[in-house]
C-alpha cells in the first residue's frame, strides 16, 4: 500500500479526539470521517473538513472509502462497531477494553478472519519505557524465578467523571474499574507473566454506591499457570481528589525490582545480582481529561504499527489472541462474584 492509509473515527470522546489529533499529525494517513451520537460534534468534523455521521451504519452506508475504523465508543458498544468495521471491508483499530466478555472478543475475531482484515487492541502502556525494561528482565530470566508479584493500581474517580449523562458506571456499558480503569495494568500483568489460575477475589464499594454499578476496589490474590509464584492485584478507584500509584513489584530469585509513580512509570526500587539497572528515557505524559488523568499517551506507537502492518507487511504488535486472553483474565476474576 503505497498510498496514504485513511481512518474513520468513531466516537469522539476525549481519547476519540485524541485518535483524531494523531491522524491529523502524522505523515502517511489521512482523516477521511467522523461519526458520534453527539450532534454538536458536527463543529469538530467541520473544524477537520471532514463528514460527520451520527451512527456507525450511515457511516459505513456513505460509501466514503478509507482503510481504517479507528473505535473509541463506550466499551459495551465495541463489538458492534468492530464487526460492522470488518464486515463493511475495514480493518479496525479497538480502544481498550477490546471487548467486555470472551465471546464478544472472539466474535470480532471470527469477522477479522472471515473479511481478512486486521485487528489493532490499544493496549499502550506496554510501549512505556518501565514495561519495555520489565518484559526483557522476564524475558532473559535476569530475575531467575519468580517467586511473588503485587499490583497496585490507587486511583480517583468522582463526580466529575461518573456525570449523570455519561455510559460511566453502567455495568453493561462500562464492564467495571478493571475493563475500564485497569485493564492496561491487568494487560501488563499478561504479557509479562501470562495466565492466572487459582484466583481468589474480593470486592468493596466504598464511596461509589450512588453512581456506579459495580465496585469501585478490589484485592484480587492468585497463582500464575505457566510459571511458579503467586501474586496480588489490589485496586480502588475510591481515593480522593487525585490519582496516587499504580505500581508493580516483583520478588524474583535473584532480586526484586518495582516499577511505580503515578503510572508505573518509573523505577522505584531494583537490586538484582550481577546487574545494574539501564536509565529510562523518559515516560510519555499521562492522558489528562481536565478532572481526572488516564494512563500513558502512548498511543503513537499503536498508529505506527497500523501503518507498519498496512504498509509493511509488519506483525501486529498486539495480536487480538492477546486482546482476548487480557478479558478472559478479568472475566475469570468477575465470575466470582456470582459464587
Amino acid at each position: 500500500m503505497n498510498k496514504p492509509v485513511s481512518f474513520a473515527v468513531i466516537g469522539c470522546g476525549h481519547i476519540g479526539k485524541r485518535h483524531i489529533a494523531l491522524i491529523q499529525s502524522m505523515e502517511g494517513v489521512s482523516l477521511k470521517a467522523i461519526c458520534d451520537t453527539n450532534p454538536a460534534i458536527a463543529l469538530l468534523a467541520d473544524s477537520c473538513g471532514v463528514p460527520f455521521f451520527l451512527s456507525c451504519e450511515s457511516l459505513l452506508a456513505s460509501g466514503i472509502p478509507f482503510d481504517v475504523l479507528s473505535i473509541a465508543t463506550p466499551n459495551g458498544f465495541h463489538v458492534t462497531h468492530a464487526t460492522q468495521g470488518l464486515n463493511a471491508g475495514k480493518h479496525v483499530i479497538i480502544e481498550k477494553p477490546l471487548a467486555l466478555t470472551v465471546s464478544e472478543g472472539n466474535e470480532i475475531r471470527q469477522a477479522a478472519i472471515r473479511n481478512d482484515k486486521q485487528v489493532f487492541c490499544v493496549m499502550q502502556n506496554r510501549y512505556s519505557p518501565t514495561a519495555i525494561w520489565l518484559k526483557s528482565l522476564l524475558d532473559n530470566q535476569i530475575l531467575g524465578e519468580i517467586y511473588m508479584v503485587q499490583v497496585n493500581c490507587f486511583w480517583n474517580r468522582d463526580e466529575r467523571y461518573y456525570t449523570p449523562d455519561s455510559w460511566h458506571g453502567k455495568k453493561g456499558i462500562d464492564g467495571g474499574p478493571l475493563f475500564t480503569q485497569f485493564s492496561h495494568f491487568a494487560d501488563i500483568l499478561y504479557w509479562l507473566f501470562g495466565e492466572i489460575e487459582e484466583i481468589n477475589p474480593r470486592f468493596f464499594n466504598f464511596n461509589h454506591q450512588h453512581n456506579t454499578e459495580y465496585e469501585d476496589s478490589g484485592i484480587i490474590h492468585f497463582t500464575f499457570r505457566e510459571k511458579k509464584g503467586a501474586g496480588s492485584f489490589q485496586y480502588s478507584t475510591s481515593l480522593w481528589d487525585t490519582n496516587m500509584e499504580s505500581s508493580i513489584t516483583i520478588i524474583g530469585q535473584k532480586g526484586s525490582v518495582k516499577v511505580g509513580g503515578q503510572y508505573m512509570n518509573k523505577i522505584e526500587y531494583a537490586h538484582i545480582q550481577d546487574y545494574t539497572p539501564p536509565i529510562l528515557p523518559e515516560a510519555a505524559l499521562p492522558n489528562d481529561y481536565g478532572g481526572y488523568k488516564g494512563s500513558a499517551a502512548n498511543h503513537l506507537y499503536i498508529f505506527e504499527n497500523v501503518l507498519a502492518v498496512l504498509k509493511k507487511n509488519a506483525a501486529i504488535d498486539i495480536p487480538i489472541e492477546e486482546g482476548i486472553a487480557v478479558i478472559k483474565m478479568i472475566e475469570d476474576i468477575y465470575s466470582f462474584k456470582n459464587q
